[in-house]
């Protein structure tokens, strides 16, 4: 017997419907992206190694998918070589490619590829997918789409401003309700300073990044295992527990920043942000998030995260200021800011909330049914006209019974199917049957062109 066939671990296949639902997220941010002024690139499914390598840490490394090299791949391995079982090693002679882990390393070396050739400051758009060997679970998975966009070669902070607007934008023609959380590394950089840790950044900022799940003890106790003194922890609870309005909590964190010159730096950028952003005016909420901590090692200025407000999800969209993007391939000094959209976890949110338009699932809009060569020689021109008008239409490719012919209709829920036998075909007209009520009229051209 045949082996039932089976697709790899960690990816999934997409329906039609699930498709028309996807092609609605991807070009909806596709749409806003161009809005502001974004040119959308594609870079190769395939990077070499030496590009991919050592750009996402050790661990980064572990998850890259590996191509093997194309003809007799084995011909450079030695039987010493084989016998030492060193993964690592034995990768490196036996690929030169692999599989992109995201789309930043990709993007920064096309940057630097195509200097002589962008106009600065370069607003770029991708969405494509990208690959990690990671154990797959609920919500993880070796191939996802990720939906980026990014500003290099500017450092003005209506850059920032921007992306807030179009993630204000994108959310609200999804029909979600978010809220935009917003923080800067400069601020966090000067509260490990204020407290004296400015060595302990990283470990405050993951420790007070997990508030929200573990709550304030715990974090206090998880920043003692750390190694901060009690006062430095002492000196951190008004921070942590900053409350108010934007306005209030900057003037706050200003007056305890005073000292840190990075500090101070960090409020002058929030503050610009957030007060443009209240000129131009959200639809949705953008929140001061003193707790906000993300890419650490990578972002250098704002950062930012969105939260769905009404389905318990994680992080849907977050990016950031950095400031050396191209410096792992030799060219440094460019600044760029960027935001990523998770599109499936957009798919998941607008799944819970049933938030898709009906139109965007591309469906048939008519069906022309088949009652033989003589009705479908009549009925070819008028779904000629009528696909020109831009209505989804098809014709059933068989003379079937009337029975299957409805019955597919039915199934691909298709709400007017259109009947021409010989009555019709003296008129000049077709009966057009609406398939939720049941009713039938009998339609010139021009009349179903108007209804539909």
């Amino acid at each position: 017997m045949a082996q039932k066939p089976s697709i790899p671990k960690g990816t999934r296949d997409f329906g039609p419907v699930e498709m028309a639902k996807r092609n609605y997220i991807f070009n909806t941010i596709r749409e806003v992206y161009a809005l502001y002024g974004f040119q959308q690139i594609e870079t190769p499914a395939m990077e070499t190694l030496q590009t991919l390598m050592g750009k996402y840490g050790e661990e980064g490394d572990k998850l890259l998918f590996k191509i093997l090299n194309s003809g007799d791949f084995m011909n450079k391995v030695t039987e010493q070589e084989l016998a030492e079982r060193n993964a690592l090693h034995l990768a490196a002679k036996l690929c030169e490619k692999g599989l992109r882990y995201d789309l930043t390393v990709p993007f920064a070396r096309y940057v630097v590829m195509h200097r002589e050739e962008l106009q600065l400051p370069f607003k770029r758009y991708q969405i494509q997918p990208v690959w990690r060997a990671d154990r797959p679970q609920k919500g993880r998975y070796r191939e996802f789409y990720q939906c980026d966009a990014d500003v290099v070669g500017s450092d003005s902070l209506l850059n920032e401003v921007e992306l807030m607007q179009i993630v204000d934008t994108v959310f609200t023609r999804f029909g979600i309700r978010v809220q935009i959380k917003i923080n800067n590394r400069k601020i966090l950089s000067g509260i490990a300073e204020v407290i004296g840790a400015a060595e302990k950044i990283v470990d405050i900022t993951v420790a007070i990044d997990k508030l929200d799940k573990i709550g304030i003890d715990n974090v206090n106790a998880e920043l003692k295992e750390d190694g901060l003194s009690d006062e430095q922890i002492s000196k951190l609870q008004p921070i942590i527990l900053l409350s108010g309005t934007n306005d209030e909590k900057l003037k706050t964190i200003a007056e305890v920043l005073s000292t840190s010159e990075t500090g101070k730096k960090g409020v002058e950028e929030t503050q610009y942000i957030l007060d443009v952003l209240k000129k131009v005016g959200l639809k949705n909420e953008i929140q001061l998030d003193l707790t906000l901590a993300r890419g650490l090692n990578y972002y250098t200025g704002a950062i930012f995260e969105v939260k769905a407000l009404d389905v318990e999800m994680g992080s849907i969209t977050g990016g950031g200021r950095y400031d050396n993007l191209t410096g792992i391939f030799g060219m440094p000094g460019l600044s760029g800011v960027g935001i990523s959209f998770g599109a499936d976890r957009i798919y998941d949110v607008l799944n819970t909330l049933d938030l898709y338009p009906k139109d965007s699932m591309n469906a048939t809009q008519i069906l022309f049914i088949n009652f033989g060569e003589k009705e479908t020689a009549y009925c070819m021109p008028i779904i000629k006209q009528v696909r020109e008008k831009g209505i989804r239409a098809e014709i059933f490719p068989d003379a079937a019974k009337m029975k299957k012919q409805m019955a597919y209709a039915n199934a691909k829920q298709i709400p007017y199917v259109a009947l021409a036998g010989e009555n019709e075909m003296k008129e000049g007209k077709v009966t057009l049957k609406n398939m939720e009520t049941g009713e039938q009229q009998l339609l010139s051209l021009e009349q179903i062109l108007e209804l539909l």
